[in-house]
């Protein structure tokens, strides 16, 4: 199957009260563990490159990567970057076979970030590419993502009517509560449902997206502390409200963090166990078993997505 791009997945899933689980990737093991747990439980994939992870990885190793994973698989894949920052770089992404993009204005003015996402749409849809563009701010830290609490903002519901309409994208990101990185909240979780449920009212049948999504789940946690690491009131977004985001006008949830949690702390366990351990493969095959382990659990018991493909 050749990739795909996000209109067939979102429609599917707004209809069905599902997500599609949208995977940052960044190197061959990631991509294994969550392309082989989609294939376990048949399950749809976006694909998630940075601008970090492109400038790491490689654009065309990360493209072939994805390659293989579409020949083992056979399932619907979308290439999607990832909080593109220009027009330059989506028209990269594009031009270099992404299906996919996202153009991340919301440090702009209301009328710069209408301005920009438009003229991505256009390049894009000409080459028949889906567009995601962004309102209000997450806060937080991940790759070249770095927003303070004291700029993060809520999308304000009765912006976004005249941002999808005058822009024409195809799905749109939002601040309700997540955010970037594994240190999201300091006491317990609090979502703006209100703001999801108003927004669903002013679009409806719009694709919206959740980024910053992460659980940060307390095993990962409890085993870097465990051997060597320090992470300390570490939490993310508690699953049962990525399921409720879910089965609302959310159709992309976005999932990093909890990737590197899962490969981190496999690899510091193999470490501390065997100090003298030197071969890739004996640490690098347990991390991929994990963020299959990770992955399986996410698209069958959070996003509700097995079985869609």
């Amino acid at each position: 199957m050749p990739l795909v791009n996000t209109t067939d997945m979102f429609k599917k899933a707004y209809e069905g009260g599902y997500a599609i689980g949208a995977f940052n990737v960044n190197n061959m093991e990631i991509v294994q563990g969550i392309t082989e747990a989609a294939k376990e439980v048949n399950a749809p994939l976006i694909l998630q490159v940075s601008s970090g992870a492109r400038k790491y990885a490689n654009h065309t190793y990360l493209m072939k990567l994805i390659e293989a994973a579409l020949a083992e698989t056979d399932l619907p894949i979308a290439v999607h970057l990832d909080h593109g920052d220009s027009f330059e770089l989506c028209k990269s992404c594009i031009d270099g076979g992404f299906t996919s993009v996202m153009i991340d204005g919301s440090h702009l003015s209301f009328e710069e970030n209408i301005a920009l996402t438009k003229k991505v749409v256009d390049y894009a849809h000409a080459h028949g590419v889906t567009v995601e563009g962004e309102l209000g701010r997450l806060a937080g830290v991940e790759d070249d993502i770095n927003v303070s609490a004291e700029d993060s903002s809520y999308t304000r519901p009765e912006e976004v009517e005249e941002f999808v309409s005058r822009t024409g994208v195809d799905s749109l990101a939002i601040a309700i509560g997540t955010s970037h990185g594994a240190f999201k909240f300091t006491g317990e979780a609090h979502l703006r449902f209100d703001i999801l449920e108003e927004v669903e009212k002013r679009l409806p049948g719009f694709p919206i997206v959740l980024h910053g999504a992460s659980s940060v789940i307390p095993e990962y946690v409890d085993m870097i502390n465990q051997f060597g690491g320090k992470m300390p009131g570490a939490k993310g977004v508690p699953e049962e409200m990525l399921r409720k985001a879910a089965s609302m006008a959310v159709c992309k949830i976005n999932i990093d963090s909890d990737l590197r949690l899962a490969m981190t702390a496999s690899i510091r366990k193999v470490f501390v166990e065997n100090p003298g351990e030197f071969d890739p493969r004996k640490y690098l095959g347990p991390a991929r078993s994990e963020i299959k382990k990770l992955v399986k659990n996410k698209l069958i018991n959070v996003l509700g997505c097995a079985g869609k493909a």
